[in-house]
């Protein structure tokens, strides 16, 4: 029998889940202007999508545009992932270095990778109907997939990849370094997600 038990839990993986306020209202206005950049340039970027579409960077300049609008929106809870990780908050230092949007039509996903040089990224959900495809984390530890004994049961402890339900209006904020992708859409719908990275300048 064992008597004293202490479970001493480090290096957490943090996926931090908002509820964006009016999203309904962003979402008619931010996907009003994502189909307009699709429409003008279907060909995109490439980068870790498979089939869909990627859009160049928003311009975020336009102070009374809707993509800035949106990123002013979501500097609070940027604010609270930052205070979450107990790092400094200046929030003059805080920069949105990116945005973009994609668009998966059925079918497409997007590969396991990375955002370097950030230290937060984000993933937020304009559209997203039944079955458009799950938000896929991987285990950065990478040694861990390489050599363990045979699982009799899931638990946190030995979890190599989790995936995440997601609805319209969900923003996720996760460090950059976690590896992660979606899922193929098997909807015959678009999925439409916005992404973008965060910086803290750290130079005086």
């Amino acid at each position: 029998m064992i008597n004293q038990k202490e479970t001493l839990n480090f290096f957490p993986q943090p996926v931090f889940k908002y509820k964006v306020d009016n999203f309904k209202e962003y979402n008619e206005k931010l996907s009003n202007y994502i189909y307009k950049l699709y429409n003008e340039d279907k060909s995109g970027i490439q980068r870790s999508n498979k089939g869909g579409w990627h859009s160049k960077p928003f311009d975020l300049k336009d102070t009374n545009s809707i993509q800035h609008k949106f990123l002013l929106e979501t500097t609070k809870h940027v604010f609270d992932a930052i205070k979450a990780f107990g790092w400094k908050l200046d929030p003059s230092r805080v920069i949105c270095t990116e945005m973009w949007s994609i668009i998966n039509k059925k079918n497409d996903f997007n590969t396991i990778h990375t955002h370097p040089n950030s230290y937060l990224s984000a993933a937020y959900y304009v559209k997203a109907p039944k079955d458009c495809g799950k938000f896929i984390v991987e285990n950065p530890l990478s040694i861990s997939r390489h050599s363990y004994p045979v699982l009799e049961r899931p638990t946190e402890f030995n979890l190599k990849v989790a995936r995440l339900e997601i609805e319209e209006g969900d923003l996720l904020l996760f460090p950059a370094y976690l590896p992660h992708g979606v899922e193929e859409n098997k909807s015959n719908e678009d999925r439409v997600v916005i992404s973008f990275n965060i910086n803290i300048n750290n130079f005086k």
